[in-house]
């Protein structure tokens, strides 16, 4: 239920269809980049401008500043590359260089996913655990390393999950065909706005609801760097986070036992 909560209430700060992505802090549009016959993507290198992430790199004329969050981020030339939707039945948005929607889409989807894991992580070590059965096991949810914890837990257990990630992700799909081209990335009608589902009242103005987008955009992008931190060390550890941060906080022996040897009072 608290993973449900969370995942509802990231998608909430970008559900209003009345809002764009260039609500917020605007920048200045650059010119537009002057065509050199080459292909886009190598029109869009050669007009590169600085990169406000990396001030060290260039960014790629694509990344204009004018989209919420736009820093200038695009070592690889991601943003260069058309790129449209997998699945058919959308007419209009496919493959179109410059068109940063669905790289937003992804973006947001997957950070949304991210911050989920994060808490997946940490809260059964702060909080506890699911209690077992003797159908499940006793000890079935018992087991803090995440990584140990999914090949421990009954296969229904799993198919629960499964099925309700496929039934959001279906369900998603089919309002990006129902909107079509008015369709904002990350829009799941959940959050303020006539006929939506707004269960915690949310009613922002526009310039507080282009930050609170903002805002769930760097929490994306920090919890997608961080579930990855996190699985690495669980994998390299073998133990749960808490258990990890627990014994950092505890006198090493060594220390303990160099005190015999030294006088009293250093």
């Amino acid at each position: 239920a608290a993973s449900v909560i969370a995942f509802a209430s990231s998608a909430a700060a970008f559900s209003a269809p009345s809002m764009t992505f260039s609500l917020g802090k605007k920048k200045g549009k650059k010119a537009a980049p002057k065509p050199s016959g080459a292909s886009p993507s190598a029109d869009a290198w050669a007009n590169a401008g600085p990169s406000l992430a990396l001030p060290f790199a260039k960014a790629p004329a694509t990344l204009d500043g004018t989209m919420l969050g736009d820093v200038g981020f695009d070592p690889l030339g991601f943003s260069t590359v058309p790129v449209g939707p997998w699945f058919t039945g959308l007419e209009g948005r496919n493959g179109q260089i410059g068109n940063l929607a669905w790289y937003r889409e992804a973006e947001l989807i997957h950070g949304r996913i991210a911050q989920v894991a994060v808490v997946g992580f940490l809260a059964p070590g702060l909080f506890g655990t699911l209690p077992g059965n003797d159908w499940t096991g006793n000890d079935a949810y018992s087991n803090l390393n995440p990584l140990e914890a999914f090949s421990q837990v009954p296969g229904l257990a799993i198919l629960q999950i499964f099925l309700f990630m496929t039934y959001l992700e279906v369900r998603r799909i089919n309002i990006i065909k129902e909107e079509g081209e008015n369709y904002q990335p990350g829009d799941l009608r959940i959050g303020q706005g006539e006929s939506r589902y707004n269960p915690f009242g949310l009613e922002y103005s526009e310039e507080a609801y282009a930050e609170k987008q903002l805002q769930e955009l760097k929490h994306c992008r920090l919890a997608m760097l961080g579930v990855f931190g996190l699985w690495a060390q669980a994998q390299a550890s073998g133990v749960g986070v808490t258990e990890q941060l627990s014994a950092a906080l505890v006198t090493p022996d060594y220390y303990a036992k160099a005190g015999y040897f030294l006088p009293e009072g250093i």
